[in-house]
């Protein structure tokens, strides 16, 4: 399998679970697709659990070969765990960052959608299956390999099938449950994902009744939605180049059709990385609301499933002033949305619609900033530029978390943003710009008093964000830099000197 995407290049990917999928399956898949074995094993090891490790073999699913990725348990007993519990051991791994943000999201969908199962808050659910050594393992090796193929990369488009639903019930620790899970089918209205029975796409019967459907049993588990969720985005084919193709295999060999899981893997066509989709707008006239009320109301319908929220001002028919209440929403969830502006707004009607969009392959990236001793975490969301280098699309540094982290550091909350989008674009350099860079211009350095550094040796990037703590400029010498590097930190600096020098 040649040509496989660099995990420092964005890749794309199209994972198949129309046959199904659990966390084990798109393990194996990811491995057959070339994701470096031993760095996935050091990931599962690098957990903490002494005795938890991974082995493959060979198998065969309906007549066709499949890896199968088999989780090796220690001998006691698991313990239920709590969320905290879990995102412990995940943070104390060895992923980096893009991987312990994956890892984490599906944790916390899986405890999401137990909690709205079982009526309890995400903090207080005990995991049981989907919290057990195996699951564990599935998750955070799942989470290395995608990023050994460069799926987690900024600009990697990732795009999956509808789910099976599968038929029948399931042997749950909350005793038989039916088919498709409650938790599945909670994750997938909250991501938007397809749930489909086996008539074949095209006939007007896909996913019309999940019950009537020839693939009997569990086929969707909810370790396995949640990985799809967290990583993919429903839709077709996406424009690539194919590379390699994975198959991972279940722990039965049914007889209907092949109990396995595709990936096939490719280096993304920048010039289409549109998606196309539809969405579902959910709006309503109001009116006579008191405008204290509106944060409120905007929160309340996030909660219930919408994707986005706003409010446009409008003039009545009388002449009265109002706000136009408008939501985005996966189909399944538009009835929560409709009932939470009924509720939260008092309005007498809602209307909806479907409508078509498209959206840029987008990915999340965490970064530190501020001096390396109290350094804080702030999440970077990424839209890759279609035609251009990886790593120069659009950035923007969430919000929350730079306002948490400016409360931290001591620092404006724009200097927060700033700094967060900086050290990404130093993280995430295009290497086409990095190539014209390598003479590194030493007639440049010479006039402006910069040392240049060996070719060999990597750019010091750290002074950017240390320097720009509010007490923590120095003098002294240059440091070896690059001409992007000086523009990037004055880039930073100036908030902060501005800053510093109006007190």
């Amino acid at each position: 399998m040649t040509g496989q995407p660099r995990a420092d290049q964005p890749g794309a990917a199209y994972i198949d679970a129309t046959a199904g999928v659990a966390g084990d399956m798109l393990l194996a898949a990811l491995l057959d697709a070339g994701a470096d074995a031993e760095r996935v094993r050091g990931a599962i090891v690098s957990l903490g659990v002494p005795g938890l490790g991974l082995r493959t073999q060979a198998a065969r699913r309906g007549g066709l070969a499949c890896l199968r990725a088999v989780i090796t348990t220690p001998a006691v007993a698991d313990r239920p765990r709590h969320l905290a519990d879990v995102l412990g051991h995940v943070g104390a791994s060895d992923l980096a960052p893009a991987g312990k943000d994956l890892a984490s999201r599906v944790f916390r969908l899986l405890a999401e959608a137990e909690g709205a199962v079982h009526g309890e808050p995400p903090e207080n659910v005990h995991f049981h299956e989907v919290g057990a050594f195996d699951s564990l393992a599935d998750v955070v090796g799942s989470a290395a390999a995608l990023e050994d193929l460069g799926l987690l990369a900024p600009g990697a488009v990732v795009r999956c099938s509808a789910l099976a639903a599968g038929s029948g019930f399931v042997t749950s620790g909350h005793g038989r449950l039916p088919v498709p899970a409650p938790a599945v089918l909670q994750i997938a209205a909250a991501a938007g994902l397809t749930l489909a029975g086996s008539d074949p796409p095209g006939s007007g019967l896909a996913g019309s009744d999940l019950t009537d459907s020839d693939l009997t049993g569990e086929r969707t588990t909810p370790t396995g939605a949640a990985l799809l969720a967290a990583a993919a985005a429903p839709g077709g084919f996406p424009a690539m180049t194919v590379r390699a193709v994975g198959t991972g295999g279940g722990g039965r060999d049914t007889p209907d059709r092949p109990n396995i899981t595709r990936v096939v893997i490719g280096v993304p066509v920048a010039e289409r990385d549109l998606h196309e989709g539809d969405v579902t707008v959910v709006e309503s006239t109001v009116d006579d609301l008191d405008p204290r009320l509106w944060p409120s109301v905007l929160q309340a319908v996030r909660a219930a499933g919408a994707w986005d929220c706003w409010c446009t001002p409008i003039v009545g028919r009388h002449g009265r002033p109002g706000q136009v209440l408008t939501a985005l929403c996966a189909e399944p969830v538009y009835r929560a949305v409709a009932a939470a502006m009924f509720a939260h707004t008092g309005t007498l009607g809602v209307r909806w619609s479907r409508m078509n969009r498209l959206t840029a392959a987008r990915t999340s990236v965490q970064v530190q900033v501020g001096p390396p001793d109290s350094s804080q975490v702030v999440t970077v969301k990424v839209a890759g530029a279609a035609g251009g280098p990886a790593g120069f699309g659009t950035a923007t540094a969430e919000l929350a978390e730079a306002e948490a982290a400016a409360r931290a550091l001591g620092w404006p909350v724009r200097a927060v943003c700033e700094a967060a989008v900086a050290q990404y674009r130093a993280q995430y350099r295009a290497p086409a710009l990095a190539s014209h860079r390598s003479s590194r211009h030493p007639r440049w350095c010479h006039d402006r008093g910069l040392s240049t550094p060996p070719v060999a040796a990597a750019p010091d990037r750290s002074w950017i964000t240390s320097a720009t703590s509010p007490g923590g400029i120095s003098c002294g010498p240059w440091p070896a830099c690059q001409p992007g590097d000086l523009l990037t930190g004055l880039r930073v600096l100036a908030p902060v000197l501005h800053a510093r020098f109006r007190r």
